[in-house]
């Protein structure tokens, strides 16, 4: 019993910081991300 316990603790650890981890990269909020720099011969 202590063992699954554990496991599920480990496993909802794993999963809050994979989603902070999503969160910081921006990969949750796609709109929120800055458009990509122009090349310098589109003027």
């Amino acid at each position: 019993m202590d063992n699954t316990h554990e496991f599920v603790e480990e496993l909802h650890e794993r999963q809050r910081k994979a989603e902070q981890n999503e969160k910081r990269q921006g990969k949750a909020q796609a709109n929120r991300k800055l458009p990509n720099k122009q090349h310098s011969t589109n003027k």
